[in-house]
């Protein structure tokens, strides 16, 4: 099977209910479809090989998707908050795509010799290009841009050929968090198998609605536009996401099913005055960043009623790996056995369909409870890189480089990447377990631990931790409790009070960013401060 297929799916099972938007003037399956079919046509008549969409999130999001998907080539969701010369870079890239952009980023897309056109000339393409579906957006722009709807058309109107199952559908590029992104390549099959494997058919009621609050080249958008398409689940997007704009939209749209990362977690259990009513709420997904403990069982006695799923998964596996699901939050939250409490903390167990191992230094499986890498094997698992091919061992296995270990009950705990891990002489320090402890301090809502260059030690431990509330925090108090906690070897040298962290939208740490910033402190420490 290919991506277009599960829209064919929907079309024929669900028809005229709504999928995605509001419920008032949202897209009805069955117009989804006939839009991405026209939208096809505008790819093919264009002869592009790719669309490149470089906007935020919503209808014009989907559409491009099937729209690919017909045409046989891939979809490259861009982040359009890449600074100029990342963006132009990656752009080069692509220079027989197709684009889509809002106007503040069709110069870049100018720049690389990409045709532009805005979602709402998109749309209205799209629709323009099938006569007998002009009437399915009801309100759009009128397309300054006409050369691509005259081709289509004027083009023969053959019947779509099912994209090859082996074809790229998506291409995302990774976020570049510590190193230059890459463009992780997924074909038509992995989407698919992890759709299959993950959501029954027309499983949701029709009064059902998703909101997504994550930007579209985030493997999350790509996921939930399939699953809750395939489920007959409305989809609602929220561009920019505030406390009180994504309680109010829960509300407006009656949503019961939600997915955010942590950062916007924390941020609509810590802002004061918020009204948190949230009658229509059924389930709350999280993922793309590690809970704080802290405030995932806030959240739990904030909304007793609501079902809380943990999600871990990557761009290489076509986003859920394992999952902890809701009564296993119930069970850790009200549990005094430590044991249970500590899964709170954890992804949960692999999905059925995929198979997971923690391995030692020497490449053997470890034993529950040690710790090493995460490598994992199944049909939705791409693990493969534009350019590079699949980068998986002899066995199948996909290196995630993500460390964590098993426990004796099978549930999987991430103790961060192995890119941030610390090596402070001969010794490995894992950053998570140190920023655990930071995180339980009642004066910290936010705290992160990098490595920084020392020239005896070839790290130190550097810790930056943001304030609650205005706080007035004791940094060698903090200090201290590390040490009491952890030991010596992994207090930190130093820690620094910020107003925030530099995070990705996705909730994502920039861990460069920390690490220049902290040592450009330094730098300006050493500073004679002048005088004669």
């Amino acid at each position: 099977m290919n991506v277009s297929m599960l829209l064919d799916m929907a079309a024929e099972g669900f028809g005229e209910r709504v999928v995605v938007g509001r419920a008032e003037d949202g897209l009805t399956a069955s117009g989804l479809r006939a839009l991405s079919a026209g939208a096809a046509r505008l790819v093919r008549a264009a002869g592009a090989d790719a669309i490149l969409y470089l906007a935020v999130n919503g209808p014009a999001f989907p559409v491009a998707l099937f729209a690919a998907a017909r045409a046989g080539v891939p979809l490259v969701p861009v982040n359009y908050r890449l600074g100029g010369e990342q963006l132009d870079a990656l752009l080069a890239n692509h220079p027989r795509a197709l684009g889509i952009a809002e106007p503040e980023q069709a110069d870049a897309l100018r720049r690389a010799g990409v045709p532009a056109v805005s979602p709402a000339e998109w749309l209205a393409a799209a629709a323009g290009s099938d006569t007998e579906n002009t009437e399915t957006i009801k309100s759009t722009e009128k397309a300054e841009n006409t050369k691509n709807t005259e081709k289509a058309e004027h083009a023969e109107d053959t019947e779509d050929e099912p994209a090859d199952p082996d074809s790229p559908a998506v291409l995302i590029y990774t976020s570049g968090t510590t190193s230059a992104p890459k463009g992780v390549v997924l074909r038509h099959h992995h989407l698919v198998s992890y759709v299959l494997g993950t959501v029954e058919f027309a499983g949701a009621g029709a009064d059902e609605a998703a909101l997504m609050s994550v930007p579209p080249y985030h493997i999350a958008a790509v996921s939930n536009v399939l699953t809750n398409l395939y489920a007959g689940r409305r989809v609602v997007t929220l561009e920019q996401f505030t406390p009180d704009g994504w309680l109010d939209l829960v509300r407006q749209q009656r949503i019961t099913n939600a997915m955010v990362v942590p950062t916007m977690l924390a941020r609509i259990m810590d802002t004061e005055g918020l009204d948190r009513s949230v009658p229509s709420l059924r389930a709350l997904a999280y993922g793309g960043a590690k809970m704080p403990v802290r405030v995932i069982e806030t959240a739990l006695r904030a909304w007793p009623r609501v079902d809380f799923v943990n999600a871990y998964g990557l761009t290489e596996t076509s986003s859920t790996i394992a999952v902890l699901g809701p009564e296993e939050h119930r069970a850790a939250v009200a549990s005094d056995d430590l044991a249970v409490r500590a899964r709170l903390g954890s992804v949960g167990r692999p999905v059925p369909s995929v198979e997971l191992e923690v391995r030692d230094e020497t490449g053997a499986v470890a034993a529950a409870g040690e710790p090493g890498q995460i490598w994992v094997r199944g049909e939705q698992v791409s693990g493969e890189y534009a350019g590079q091919g699949p980068s998986v061992d002899e066995r199948g296995f996909f290196h995630t480089r993500d460390q964590g270990r098993l426990d004796a009950d099978g549930y999987l705990h991430v103790e961060g990447r192995v890119d941030d891990t610390i090596i402070r002489g001969a010794e490995n320090i894992a950053p998570a377990e140190i920023e655990d402890v930071l995180l339980r301090h009642p004066d910290v809502l936010d705290a992160v631990v990098v490595g920084v260059p020392d020239e005896e030690w070839g790290q130190r431990i550097e810790a930056v931790v943001v304030p609650r509330g205005g706080a007035n925090v004791d940094t060698e108090e903090l200090r201290e409790s590390i040490r009491a906690t952890l030991r010596g070897s992994r207090t930190p040298d130093r820690i620094a009070c910020w107003p925030e962290l530099p995070r990705t939208p996705t909730g994502k740490l920039v861990r460069r960013d920390i690490v220049a910033g902290l040592t450009a402190d330094e730098t300006a420490e050493r500073q004679p401060t002048g005088g004669s």
